[in-house]
C-alpha cells in the first residue's frame, strides 16, 4: 500500500509544477464539478489524508482551513509537511490490526482500517482525475497519471 501513497504523492508533485504557470486568479476560478478550484482540490486531498490517517492512528484531528492556505506556495508546505508526518508513520500503518473499526469525529459510521487506507489513496486518484479533465478543458496536457514507468516500487525497494 506504501507504493501508492507514494505515487499519489509524485502525481501531486508533477500537479503542483503544471500549476506553477497558471495565474493566482486561474487556480483560484471556480469549476464545474469536482471540489471548486486546483488549489481548494488541492488543499481537500492533503486535508482528507492526514485526518483519516490520523484517525486510523487514534489521533486527534488537525482541522486547517483553507483561507490559511490558499496559495501554491502555501499548499505545497501543507503537503510537505504532511508528508513527512505520514512516512513517519509508515511502519505504523503497515502493522496496524486493519480489520479493527475507526470512529472519527467528522463521521458517525465505523470503519475498518483497512477501508480507510483503501479510501484515503483512492480519494486522491479520484480527485487527479477531476484536476485532468479540467486541465482538457483549458486544452492544455494534464499530467500523466500512469503507474507504469515510475519505477516507484524499485525506488522504495532500494531506499529500504
Amino acid at each position: 500500500m506504501e507504493y501508492f501513497f507514494h505515487y499519489n504523492w509524485q502525481i501531486r508533485e508533477e500537479w503542483f509544477e503544471w500549476c506553477e504557470s497558471l495565474s493566482e486568479e486561474e487556480l483560484l476560478l471556480e469549476r464545474e464539478g469536482g471540489v471548486k478550484s486546483f488549489l481548494y482540490t488541492f488543499f481537500h486531498i492533503i486535508d482528507v489524508e492526514y485526518s483519516w490517517l490520523r484517525g486510523v492512528l487514534g489521533k486527534s484531528d488537525i482541522a486547517y482551513t483553507f483561507t490559511d492556505y490558499n496559495t501554491l506556495e502555501k499548499i505545497k508546505i501543507l503537503s510537505h509537511q504532511t508528508q513527512k508526518e505520514i512516512l513517519q508513520w509508515m511502519p505504523l500503518l503497515a502493522s496496524v490490526d486493519r480489520a479493527n473499526k475507526v470512529k472519527v469525529p467528522w463521521d458517525e459510521n465505523l470503519y475498518t482500517k483497512d477501508e480507510i487506507l483503501h479510501h484515503v489513496i483512492a480519494h486522491e486518484i479520484h480527485h487527479i482525475g477531476q484536476l485532468s479533465v479540467w486541465a482538457r478543458q483549458m486544452e492544455c496536457k494534464p499530467v500523466s497519471s500512469n503507474f507504469i514507468g515510475r519505477n516507484i516500487m524499485m525506488k522504495l525497494e532500494q531506499k529500504n
